[in-house]
């Protein structure tokens, strides 16, 4: 079965964001940015750690 994936990448600024890609290859979130490649490889643990206890919230219109 296919799986998503984390790309690390550099912005233009040189600091360090990750994307998260869907298994069709389309975009499905970002990250803010870190100044470290270490600090972006943590931000990745901690929504793989949290995300799959992660409550859904609705904004109220």
């Amino acid at each position: 079965m296919p799986r998503g994936k984390f790309e690390v990448y550099q912005d233009k600024s040189g600091e360090f964001r990750f994307r998260l890609k869907a298994s069709n290859g389309q975009v499905i979130a970002t990250s803010q940015s870190y100044k470290s490649k270490e600090s972006c490889l943590k931000g990745i643990e901690s929504v793989r750690n949290n995300a799959p206890n992660a409550e859904v919230l609705q904004a109220h219109e």
